[in-house]
């Protein structure tokens, strides 16, 4: 606690005093930009990885990154979601997993939950279509490599989940929304983007337009003498998404997940 007060005092005598103006117009009302959903695992700060500044995201966190289907409870989350998109007029929505995440490794031994932290047991029930699918899809893998796998799954089940919500629903069908999959590597400092057309997780920069191109965004990350540590199931996505060619067209917002995506979302291409 004698920390955080410091802390307290640095931010008043120091950042504050420094951006007093920016104080001034936040004091009037907000206008973010994006929705941020992610952990509330500690090592996350959304603002930090993004670079954001004060007032430009817009952020849910919980254990596991999770979206209850509309209707399923009358948690924060949903209540949060209807105001960011109706109210506040947001049109961009990021779902944000992140690697070694404590709720997916519960998520792999739920029933062990049960007794010793049952409300966690509940919350992780929400995610349930990642538990089922892993399961039935996944049961050759094990260990990290599993775990990386059912962080990835989740991120795409918790956006289906989103999608349930009237307002994303109608927002998606008038255009007016974009939704992205992102995955945060804590040892790296990396995300990873999910591309719906390659059917795995690429570097966010393949994403965008030529045009949306500049040099900030391909010196260094993507100069060949960069070296980027991936792990085994990553490189394999990472190194198949490379060979396919980059389209000019909008990746997002996603559309309903076809057989294949669900199939494998690492892989490079639909074949088994």
């Amino acid at each position: 606690m004698k920390k955080l007060i410091k802390g307290l005092r640095e931010f008043k005598s120091s950042y504050f005093s420094a951006n007093e103006e920016l104080f001034e117009q936040l004091s009037h009302g907000q206008k973010p930009r994006v929705l941020f959903i992610t952990c509330s695992d500690s090592r996350i700060d959304p603002n930090l990885i993004t670079q954001a500044g004060l007032g430009e995201l817009f952020v849910i966190r919980n254990a596991g990154n999770i979206i209850p289907p509309f209707g399923a409870t009358n948690g924060g989350e949903g209540a949060t979601i209807e105001y960011a998109i109706q109210a506040l007029d947001i049109q961009q929505i990021i779902v944000c997993g992140h690697s070694h995440c404590g709720a997916m490794k519960g998520l792999m031994k739920l029933d062990s939950l049960r007794v010793e932290m049952p409300l966690v047991h509940d919350w992780l029930k929400y995610a349930e279509a990642t538990r089922r699918l892993v399961k039935d899809n996944y049961s050759h893998y094990e260990g990290e490599e599993l775990l990386e796998i059912i962080i990835a799954e989740n991120v795409l089940t918790q956006i289906e989940n989103l999608r349930t919500y009237p307002v994303i629903h109608s927002k998606l069908h008038q255009g007016q929304l974009s939704i992205y999959a992102w995955i945060y590597q804590i040892e790296t400092g990396e995300i990873l983007a999910y591309d719906p057309e390659k059917h795995a997780y690429v570097l966010p920069q393949n994403q965008l337009l030529p045009s949306e191109i500049d040099e900030t965004l391909v010196s260094p990350p993507l100069t060949s003498n960069v070296e980027i540590h991936f792990t085994k199931t990553q490189q394999r996505a990472f190194q198949s998404s490379q060979e396919l060619p980059i389209s000019t067209h909008q990746w997002f917002p996603m559309t309903v997940l076809s057989p294949e995506q669900m199939e494998r979302i690492y892989r490079g291409s639909t074949t088994k």
